[in-house]
């Protein structure tokens, strides 16, 4: 018995505390009362724009429709006051073709790996991927764990994974897919919160999902995690970022998110070194709203995806 993932996640819940449940859910409800006006919410909606991981994880990606992307990232309106992203999203096999078309912004590349989005090909897989991946010129990785050994107790072989990535990424970034929608309680989000950033390093990232699940972010996974953050931060002085990815469409659900950001971790943590947006439609929404903050009037949806296809 004293083997069994039970007794595995009572031994690691005594470790990394348990989540009052209510009282996150209760936090979350403020988040989404608040009210944000005039110049505060012009900077959250540019902040979120600097935020954003411009994603596309599609069988049917292209280099073309990575051109699109790369063109949106550098220039998401004709508004000279609207930033670059902070990165475009996408698998390896096409990141030589970004890497070639924003060679010269500060924009990151970042591409998933390691089995994504199951996660359940043999590590020596996996690793090589993030290697070439690297290789071909990627910024930043995107791992997800592997859920079946998290599930089963097995907590050093998440571990042992985790770090082999980082090692693998060499200079490069790692972000830590939880995918906290296969993780059936706050607990265990907690719980694999703490033990990927045992591992990783100042700067690396955790990110909730890979969006591919059922689930994928909601602003209580999100805040289990960012309080994990903080608390490991103020246990150890080392600063993790967050990428709450998946299901995220509209400006009002990021303005949400900023606001948890900022009452949970501070000032420090609103800026795209240590908090991303995996998002796809989330941009276009964006940019809406900014342009109905500055003039008053809204464009249609497909406006702005027209303008940087254009590009």
């Amino acid at each position: 018995m004293s083997n069994s993932p039970k007794a595995a996640f009572k031994r690691l819940f005594d470790e990394t505390g348990t989540v009052d449940q209510v009282g996150v859910e209760e936090r979350v409800a403020k988040f989404q009362t608040r009210s944000i006006k005039k110049k505060s919410k012009l900077w959250g909606l540019t902040t979120a724009v600097s935020m954003v991981d411009l994603t596309s994880l599609e069988g049917k990606d292209t280099p073309g429709k990575v051109a699109s992307l790369c063109a949106k990232a550098r220039r998401p309106s004709d508004d000279p006051e609207v930033p670059h992203v902070a990165a475009v999203c996408i698998y390896s096999a096409l990141v030589k073709n970004a890497a070639r078309l924003l060679a010269d912004t500060p924009i990151k590349i970042a591409s998933v790996a390691t089995g994504f989005p199951a996660g359940q090909t043999p590590i020596k897989i996996r690793l090589a991927e993030v290697r070439q991946a690297v290789a071909d010129g990627a910024d930043e990785i995107d791992m997800v764990i592997n859920r079946g050994a998290m599930l089963a107790g097995e907590f050093q072989q998440v571990q042992d994974e985790i770090s082999a990535a980082v090692e693998a990424c060499g200079d490069s970034t790692l972000k830590v897919i939880l995918e906290t929608a296969e993780l059936e309680s706050y607990d265990k989000i907690r719980a694999a919160s703490f033990l990927a950033m045992r591992v990783i390093r100042e700067g690396d990232f955790i990110k909730t999902s890979t969006g591919k699940a059922s689930g994928s972010a909601t602003l209580a996974n999100t805040q289990v995690m960012l309080e994990a953050i903080r608390d490991f931060y103020l246990a150890t002085g080392t600063a993790i970022g967050m990428k709450p990815a998946g299901g995220i469409r509209n400006a009002k659900q990021a303005l949400h998110y900023l606001v948890a950001v900022k009452e949970t971790l501070g000032d420090a943590w609103l800026n795209s070194s240590r908090y991303r947006f995996g998002a796809s439609s989330l941009l276009n929404d964006l940019l809406r709203q900014i342009e109905k903050e500055k003039t008053g009037a809204y464009q249609a949806p497909y406006y702005f995806s027209e303008a940087a296809e254009s590009y």
